[in-house]
């Protein structure tokens, strides 16, 4: 149903609002709409403690959710967490219909919510723009269903993959507005990770600067020199995967690693890289001494070269942004 769709998009924009404010909860959004479509509330969740999104546009409609439909991009809770479950509230309000995104993965709900809204006598449709809401909540998701951060690497570099010169200058590739949006990225992770060469050669504070949002938790592969701006930090190492594992258990739903080029090789060698995030300048080095974006050994052959979708390009001022996707593994070397 058009309306539906319409509704389920206001609600993810009511989530994107909140996304760098809710974690470890997921940025949800929710809206109350009348029989003919009219949104009559929107609401997101708010940071931990406070109250999830369908109580939120639940509370801001009042009166006018009875009888009304309430739109979701996740399946509202049905357990005690921090708040009561949100199912209740929604049965309480007189609610009607209920149209949600995606049904939650997380163990204490996982269509319990869903559910008990039925058994109530309440009309629930599932799966509405439900490829646009598992974009957004991606790493809520991956988080919920392997206990592990969703992994976003960033590189940057001009456009023949260059990203620092011969004699080691690298800085401000990129223009500002690269920049802030990769600060943005920081703002939206909840925790940022780099080697501990990087941290030597560039001694990189890792802080949300250029726009409004909390500063992640800062990991360093390795040990930070004494004096370092990245302190204070959390210091790592070995396995890759348990560190993920580790990270995950603190409550990372994303975990941005920005480097530098041997750190960025040993998570894409393993598959352990979600999401890539590129920004290439218009700038060209030329030539074949220039620094890549990767050290190490790569794919040796063709056949075994890793294939993905560009989820999306954007033009941010002189640059352009790629959103590269993988392929899941069993697909690796098709085509």
């Amino acid at each position: 149903m058009a309306a539906h769709s319409a509704a389920m998009h206001a609600a993810i924009a009511a989530a994107a609002e909140v996304r760098t404010n809710t974690a470890p909860n997921p940025w949800v959004g929710a809206v109350v709409a009348s029989a003919d479509g009219t949104i009559v509330a929107t609401g997101a969740t708010q940071p931990p403690g406070g109250p999830h999104a369908e109580r939120e546009a639940l509370r801001r409609a009042g009166a006018a959710a009875r009888g009304a439909t309430l739109v979701t991009t996740l399946e509202p809770c049905s357990h005690h967490g921090r708040t009561p479950p949100c199912v209740d509230a929604v049965i309480e309000a007189g609610i009607s219909r209920v149209v949600v995104g995606l049904e939650d993965p997380d163990p204490l709900v996982a269509g319990t919510g869903i559910a008990a809204l039925r058994a109530a006598g309440l009309d629930v449709t599932v799966g509405v723009e439900a490829d646009a809401v598992a974009e957004q909540l991606a790493p809520y998701l991956v988080h919920r269903r392997t206990g592990r951060p969703y992994v976003v690497l960033k590189l940057a570099a001009t456009v023949d993959g260059g990203t620092a010169a011969p004699d080691g200058t690298s800085q401000w590739i990129t223009g500002p507005e690269a920049r802030a949006d990769a600060h943005r990225l920081r703002a939206q992770s909840q925790a940022v990770l780099v080697g501990a060469g990087t941290v030597r050669a560039d001694d990189p504070s890792l802080t949300v600067r250029h726009v409004e949002g909390p500063d992640p938790l800062r990991v360093v592969l390795g040990r930070a020199p004494a004096g370092a701006k990245i302190h204070p930090c959390l210091e790592m190492g070995g396995d890759l995967g348990a560190v993920l594992d580790d990270l995950g258990g603190r409550g990372v739903l994303q975990l941005l690693v920005e480097g530098g080029a041997t750190v960025a090789r040993a998570f894409h060698a393993v598959g352990l890289v979600d999401r890539y995030v590129v920004y290439l300048a218009p700038a060209v080095f030329g030539g074949d001494d220039a620094l890549g974006l990767f050290r190490g050994p790569g794919a040796p052959t063709i056949a075994s070269l890793r294939r993905g979708r560009f989820a999306s390009v954007s033009v941010l001022g002189a640059d352009v942004r790629l959103d590269l996707v993988m392929a899941p593994h069993a697909e690796v070397g098709d085509g």
